[in-house]
């Protein structure tokens, strides 16, 4: 059998960064052919169908200790470390940064917590502490943050590069791709059925044929962003209740404010009451977001800070009951059998835990073919 006759032929339905990661990583693996099939890319306007461009995006763990997750976070944590080099080709899609986590409550002392395997990581002096909002505990660590549209556009330059292949497509139902692969969405007369599917179709995976998991829901998300080039840290906020507030400032000069997590909330545009509580919060955390000129003069104030809004947006994290589903099942298309991966329901921790998650799917691929 020839090299080529080899090859086996992936399809990837998805190209948010689930999708892009895991594509990626099994192109460059070598022996696979793979092609994106999704109905939006990275370069496109920002649209609510396509989550990843909303993300703030930091790194910061939320595995909180539970084992498997934490593997999957490291992992991702790794490769983004090593993607940021100073003079890497991917530096300029993060910023490394000192990161400051605030709780409201002070957690069990007799246990490590669970960021403490983030570089430098340190516990913040309680004389430290910032005395509003009410704030009982604290540590700093190194972590990155990532400029999503550039980060995303990157690893799909990456991906092409290494030959894998995008199509354009809106899939109905995975029976589709099975009997007919990327050809029959380009015009083609002639199918290509691949060998394998990997689905990330995020929250789309609710309605995809063939798929329909009624546990996948939207966490909506909401953001400011703001032109504020002289922060240069992070910094969030978590309560006992749930309320977040996070600081992320990006490489460019922007800062990414939030936030909400709003369950089975579909509402897909800015809500202006909830972009005016995000800056009153984010001003409490946060008052150096007032631009330096202003402090130096007087005490600032929240329209200081609106003064450098750029933008409101939101996004729909693709949460789902149980949390990420990484498993294969078997599909039977007339005389057709293949494995199909699900790579998806991440949440609010997509970008935190890409490179894991897209090993683990890897994984079960290839064990797939090797039970076949």
């Amino acid at each position: 059998m020839s090299s080529a006759e080899q090859v086996k032929k992936i399809n990837v339905l998805g190209a948010g960064v689930i999708g892009l990661t895991t594509a990626l990583k099994l192109q460059e693996k070598g022996g696979y052919a793979v092609t994106i099939l999704a109905e939006v890319l990275p370069s496109d306007p920002k649209t609510v169908k396509y989550t990843s461009l909303w993300a703030g995006a930091h790194h910061v763990s939320h595995a909180d200790g539970e084992p498997t997750q934490e593997k999957i976070d490291r992992e991702t944590f790794e490769e983004f470390w090593k993607l940021s080099e100073p003079g890497g080709a991917a530096e300029k899609c993060f910023l490394r940064l000192d990161q400051t986590e605030y709780y409201d409550t002070i957690r069990d002392d007799k246990k490590p917590d669970p960021l403490s395997w983030m570089p430098e990581f340190k516990y913040v002096e309680p004389d430290l502490l910032p005395k509003a909002p009410k704030i009982a505990y604290g540590v700093n660590f190194k972590t990155v943050t990532i400029d999503t549209p550039v980060y995303c556009n990157y690893l799909l330059s990456r991906f092409l590069a290494a030959g894998g292949q995008i199509v354009r497509a809106h899939v109905w139902d995975i029976k589709q791709v099975i009997e007919g692969g990327p050809s029959i969405f380009t015009g083609a007369s002639t199918p290509q059925p691949p060998d394998a599917i990997i689905v990330c179709t995020g929250l789309g995976s609710r309605f995809l044929g063939g798929i329909e998991d009624k546990k996948c829901f939207p966490m909506r998300g909401q953001i400011c962003m703001l032109r504020a080039p002289w922060i240069r840290f992070g910094r969030t906020y978590s309560t006992k209740a749930g309320l977040w507030t996070y600081i992320i400032p990006r490489r460019s000069g922007d800062v990414v404010i939030g936030g909400t997590k709003l369950d089975d909330d579909w509402y897909p545009a800015a809500r202006p009451e909830t972009a005016e509580d995000i800056l009153k919060r984010a001003f409490e955390l946060c008052p150096e977001l007032a631009p330096p000129e202003v402090r130096a003069t007087r005490e600032p104030t929240i329209e200081d800070v609106k003064s450098v809004l750029i933008s409101n947006g939101c996004g729909l994290r693709p949460a789902r009951e149980g949390g990420i589903r990484l498993d294969v099942v078997w599909h039977e298309l007339k005389d057709r059998k293949i494995p199909v991966v699900s790579n998806y329901g991440h949440g609010g921790m997509g970008f935190q835990s890409s490179w894991g998650t897209a090993s683990i799917a890897v994984e079960l691929l290839e064990g797939a073919f090797r039970e076949a």
